[in-house]
């Protein structure tokens, strides 16, 4: 069971990272797929926040779709989760998403997680998997993120600073469990 009262100092990329690959295995990918969903999707979302905050540049349209071409020519296809397309691959340990144009590692996601929630990994991924479990998976890949939205941390409007600390309540995460 997980504990209600457990709360952590965390930034956000590493919770959308966890609570993407739990989306992503609730939708039918294997665990270590579902890991590198992932973390590509909050790679994807951190780079375009930082191009909302003029810290990356914009890319350039057709640089986006060279790119794009180049990926289709070597068997990239793309996987939504979470309303984001995501590059991946089949390897022959199956699906991979891309990270800087090679299959990512599910067990570097692993440890990036773990070295980010710490001791709170496993009870807040509990957490996360009780939510996923209490949606159906049509409504969780169209409702996913708004569902991140409401549990995420709370960063005080004082905090300054590319990925700053917030509050993650793991009581907040189970309070949107539906239990209908």
């Amino acid at each position: 069971m997980t504990d209600t009262t457990l709360t952590i100092r965390i930034n956000r990329a590493p919770v959308l990272a966890l609570w993407a690959a739990v989306v992503a295995q609730r939708l039918g990918h294997d665990r270590e797929a579902a890991l590198t969903l992932g973390q590509a999707l909050a790679g994807l979302n951190a780079h375009s926040k930082g191009v909302r905050l003029g810290i990356y540049a914009p890319t350039p349209a057709e640089v986006s779709e060279a790119r794009h071409d180049a990926r289709t020519a070597k068997g990239v296809t793309e996987v939504e989760l979470l309303g984001r397309r995501i590059p991946v691959v089949e390897t022959p340990e199956g699906l991979r998403a891309l990270a800087k144009d090679a299959p990512a590692s599910p067990e570097s996601v692993e440890r990036y997680l773990r070295s980010r929630f710490g001791d709170a990994l496993d009870k807040v991924r509990d957490g996360m998997e009780r939510l996923a479990q209490s949606r159906a998976p049509r409504d969780l890949a169209a409702h996913g993120f708004k569902l991140y939205e409401a549990f995420r941390p709370v960063v005080p409007s004082d905090a300054r600073g590319w990925g700053a600390k917030g509050v993650l309540d793991v009581g907040r995460i189970l309070a949107l469990v539906d239990t209908a």
